[in-house]
């Protein structure tokens, strides 16, 4: 019984199973995730290599003029060493990792999750998937409470595939789409874009897009060639945040 326990655990069947549970399920970025992983033996004794924890968002990637839905890890660690699980024992793991200030914030139909996996020799490796909230750190909340102050209001947030000029460390970068509604910018500007490129907890560099509105026929000209649109680098700092939406507006002034 025992071989026949081994076969069916190679292929899955009566093999040991993985539970994640996290302390929470609503975090900030660059905050720290506390959780356990709870492994359960199966009909049978099995050597298991590595437990391991990967985070994933989903980002928006092009090809061929069609938009397609992917997947990129940000981060993975791993939080055990080889070792025996027994027919139905239970071992639990505790674990502990920071998110990186880069996890976007699931707005839309941005997507963030912990996969765990589990490396067991000549078998199925198990595996389980927590999806989990980002919400905004103090600097980037207030960034985006900024510009909504200048008369903007958000259209769409989605997480693209990066241009080759600004990918960092990750193949994706988050796009925060604005449109004034009121404001001094109402008639100027068609749209804003609002990405967050490098971050740290009291500094992140901003890139603005500007897209100013068609005014004539020179106005439509430009805008037919894309010459309407205007990318700003912004560095800011938690001290700014005081006076953040007069820093911006300068920022926005001198393209709109």
């Amino acid at each position: 019984m025992s071989f026949f326990n081994k076969v069916f655990a190679s292929i899955g069947i009566g093999a040991a199973t993985v539970d994640t549970k996290l302390e929470k399920s609503s975090y900030i970025a660059g905050e720290t995730v506390n959780g356990v992983v709870e492994i359960t033996g199966g009909s049978t004794e099995q050597s298991i290599d590595a437990i391991y924890l990967t985070l994933f968002t989903t980002y928006i990637r092009e090809s061929d003029d069609k938009k397609y839905t992917d997947y990129a890890p940000i981060q993975k660690v791993q939080i055990s060493n080889p070792f025996i699980v027994l027919e139905n024992e239970k071992k639990e793991f505790p674990f502990t990792f920071t998110l990186p200030f880069e996890t976007p914030i699931t707005y839309g139909n941005t997507r963030v999750w912990v996969a765990t996996g589990v490396d067991i020799k000549n078998a199925v490796d198990p595996k389980d998937k927590d999806y989990i909230e980002i919400v905004p750190n103090q600097l980037t909340n207030a960034v985006l409470t900024s510009v909504q102050e200048l008369g903007f209001r958000i259209r769409t947030v989605e997480c693209e595939e990066a241009p080759r000029r600004y990918r960092g460390r990750y193949p994706f970068i988050q796009e925060f789409e604005f449109v004034p509604v009121n404001g001094p910018y109402q008639r100027k500007l068609d749209e804003l874009e609002v990405m967050f490129l490098n971050q740290t907890e009291d500094r992140v560099e901003l890139l603005l897009e500007v897209d100013r509105r068609a005014r004539g026929l020179g106005g439509f000209l430009a805008e037919a060639l894309e010459m309407d649109e205007s990318m700003v680098k912004l560095a800011i700092h938690s001290s700014d945040v005081p006076h953040l939406a007069s820093k911006l507006q300068q920022a926005i002034d001198k393209f709109a």
